[in-house]
């Protein structure tokens, strides 16, 4: 299982927010290059990036930095927030942004998401973050009536193969993911699931490769300290090992 250290821009700072509330962001790091350099040097593959101020204004605000991050590591990077046509997508992707992660669009307007994948089948996830099960869009200020499964499926049906899942009231909480809500979306769809919100320790990552979830982003434990980052990578690793072995016992 991938572990991604996450790293939220907003007015051009490195924060956390709790459940999503943009009144609660609170500065977590001086520099986002930095950071991200750290988290490489610990071990990790993926970043992922969220430009907080794009996903309400629904347009790139943070591109510049996210771009002065991309040229300064050499992980694979994801950036979601404010990418709500194929000029944002493409200018990502183009920049060597590894993957584009969609929101809002997948509710809003899923012809996009469609001609998106279509064209980038393997560098386009869509993030499904769910309030109360139902699933919310522009940076989280706005609920819609639809059933995070149900979205999930239709994302599927259009070629859609990472699903990134949030359980709103779990972000930002250090009080672990939402297992239930994972394990039926996981048995729901055949798309690859990575995990956000509530990562709080080595136990939250063990439980999530247990249930072959594709991937996690830890935030607010990582900065904490509450999660090592690099006792995460090598768990992660451990438990997908002795997966292996037991299969091959069988």
């Amino acid at each position: 299982m991938l572990v991604l250290p996450a790293i939220d821009i907003k007015d051009g700072t490195c924060v956390r927010l709790y459940k999503g509330d943009y009144s609660t962001a609170h500065k977590v790091a001086e520099s986002a290059v930095e950071t991200a350099r750290k988290f490489e040097e610990d071990g990790a593959e993926w970043l992922h990036m969220v430009d907080l101020d794009g996903a309400k204004d629904g347009k790139r605000v943070n591109s510049d930095l996210i771009l002065q991050v991309r040229a300064n590591t050499k992980m694979k990077i994801e950036v979601g927030g404010g990418i709500r046509d194929m000029e944002a997508v493409e200018f990502y992707l183009e920049h060597g942004i590894d993957r584009v992660i969609l929101g809002s669009a997948a509710i809003k307007d899923p012809d996009f998401v469609k001609t998106a994948v279509k064209k980038y089948p393997s560098q386009v996830a869509v993030s499904i973050d769910a309030r109360d099960g139902m699933v919310s869009a522009d940076g989280w200020t706005d609920t819609s009536e639809v059933d995070y499964i149900e979205l999930a499926r239709q994302m599927e049906d259009i070629g859609v193969q990472y699903i990134i899942f949030t359980d709103i009231s779990k972000d930002g909480m250090l009080s672990g993911p939402n297992l239930p809500m994972l394990d039926e979306l996981k048995s729901s769809v055949k798309c690859h699931i990575i995990a956000s919100g509530g990562v709080a320790n080595l136990m939250d990552i063990i439980n999530l490769t247990a249930l072959n979830i594709y991937g996690a982003i830890s935030g607010k434990a990582v900065y904490t300290g509450a999660l090592d980052l690099k006792q995460a990578l090598a768990a992660a690793c451990a438990v997908e090992d002795k997966k292996q072995g037991e299969n091959q016992d069988e």
